[in-house]
């Protein structure tokens, strides 16, 4: 016992003594103003979001200054609707039910708005047809999915945002086209 509280103790003294060494995120840093601080401490802006949203969209499918004007009110409702759902889902699995049947009812609720979800997704994919040809609402279905995968990516703190040019399939960080080798694997 006395050896686990001896071990554990001078773990924690290296943990603490090697956190001491790397600046935390989010925090200020000796040199740095208070001012970009406060800016990178700035909260979730809706308006942001949805106009980088658009801007990589737009970017990523090249999408002509009409195909944007088209596209986009459809896609802002087809959002608007999903998100109704997202909240609708979110609201259900705060508290979780006390017996086996309310819970085979929850799960089936849940089921039933991810069915509402994909159909409300087809709807406007079909939508989406009438005013831009198909391989571009792939390539905006793409550029979507990669701007929420940057976003999380940036988010989880490994630096890449959506906007700051993340890599591409399969380059990683080790670069475009570099093999994994024995000497550039994890251990």
């Amino acid at each position: 016992m006395r050896r686990l509280v001896i071990i554990g103790l001078v773990c924690l003294s290296a943990l603490s003594a090697s956190a001491q060494n790397f600046p935390r995120q989010g925090f200020p840093q000796q040199g740095f103003p208070q001012q970009n601080f406060q800016q990178q401490q700035q909260r979730f802006s809706p308006e942001k979001y949805q106009a980088d949203l658009e801007q990589y969209i737009t970017k990523e499918a090249c999408l002509t200054p009409q195909e944007a004007a088209a596209f986009f009110p459809m896609f802002r409702e087809m959002q608007k609707k999903q998100r109704a759902l997202y909240n609708k889902m979110r609201e259900d699995v705060r508290i979780k039910p006390t017996d086996e049947a309310a819970c085979k009812k929850m799960i089936q609720k849940h089921d039933q708005v991810e069915l509402e979800l994909k159909s409300i997704q087809q709807t406007y994919h079909n939508k989406f047809f009438s005013v831009m040809p198909a391989s571009k609402v792939f390539d905006v279905i793409k550029a979507e999915d990669q701007f929420h995968r940057g976003l999380l990516r940036n988010m989880g703190g490994m630096g890449r945002g959506p906007m700051g040019g993340f890599p591409q399939r399969g380059q990683g960080q080790r670069g475009l086209g570099q093999q994994r080798t024995p000497s550039n694997t994890k251990k």
